[in-house]
């Protein structure tokens, strides 16, 4: 309560303030969101290189370098393992990623519709993943690791006898 009787703000500017503010805040998450998948792929690049590398670098030196065939395939096994323990781990944020960003998008989509009017933004579906990029790293993430193994598979562990 006052007491020089001055009138406060309206209850409906304050609300509409906040929610504008709230607003802000749910475009900039959908923004990070979007980058984070990106930062995501780059992560999963850089550590798949550096790990296939050495499995590599294993396969061409290990005789040069006099370790026993089976300790080298196991060390190549080993490197691939963490290959794909990078690329689950990428995945998994990645999906993640995707639902922060359905909940933020109906949360922003919730208040343009009320601030603005019903329908003004059209609600995401995801039945229209064919057109998200997250998909394709996805695949892509997915096609490089089964490319990885059946190579090793095929080509390298056979030829470390």
């Amino acid at each position: 309560m006052t007491t020089t009787g001055a009138p406060g703000p309206e209850p409906a500017a304050v609300r509409r303030e906040f929610a504008l503010e709230r607003y802000r805040y749910i475009l900039q998450q959908i923004h990070a969101v979007n980058e984070n998948a990106h930062r995501f792929l780059a992560l999963y690049q850089t550590l798949a290189t550096a790990l296939v590398s050495g499995a590599l670098a294993l396969f061409v030196g290990f005789r040069k370098w006099d370790i026993p065939a089976a300790t080298a395939r196991g060390g190549v096994v080993g490197l691939l393992t963490l290959t794909t323990v990078a690329a689950a781990f990428t995945c998994t944020l990645i999906v993640v990623g995707v639902l922060a960003w359905l909940d933020y998008r109906h949360e922003e989509c919730d208040i343009t519709d009320e601030l603005i009017g019903p329908g003004f933004r059209k609600r995401p579906r995801p039945g229209n993943f064919v057109r998200w990029y997250e998909t394709y790293v996805l695949l892509f993430i997915l096609v490089s690791v089964i490319t990885m193994w059946v190579l090793a598979g095929l080509l390298l562990l056979p030829a470390m006898r």
